[in-house]
């Protein structure tokens, strides 16, 4: 699989009603779409996430799947999900990568570029 074959987009959104500002707790959710712009099937096989609060706490999240799936994904389809993450601070970034597999059982790396967490209005 070429690399630029499959295409991550987020869209994460702040959850005032799970957040306890005055807890230093802050609560996004992330919606996730993978999309296989290639020529063969591909499956997620893990996640692995470094999620940074703006104190410079790291936190590093590796798994099996997404949200208790490894999805198959056809040439041409696209799996979207939603996900969310805690931090103690109102701004933060996640960044990662996914483990995919095509079905001769090859497995590559599918960079999840950096995207920012942060409460609507703080950062302009």
């Amino acid at each position: 699989m070429l690399p630029g074959t499959i295409h991550i987009t987020t869209a994460p959104q702040y959850l005032a009603d799970r957040s306890a500002p005055d807890e230093q707790h802050y609560v996004f959710a992330y919606t996730i779409t993978i999309r296989n712009n290639g020529t063969q099937r591909v499956r997620l096989l893990g996640r692995r996430w470094v999620i940074t609060d703006a104190n410079g706490k790291i936190t590093e999240v590796q798994g099996s799947g997404v949200v208790g799936e490894q999805p198959r994904i056809a040439p041409g389809e696209q799996y979207t999900y939603t996900s969310g993450v805690s931090l103690e601070t109102p701004v933060g970034v996640m960044e990662g990568s996914y483990t995919m597999a095509l079905d001769d059982g090859r497995e590559f790396q599918a960079p999840i570029d950096a995207f920012r967490l942060a409460l609507p209005n703080l950062i302009n």
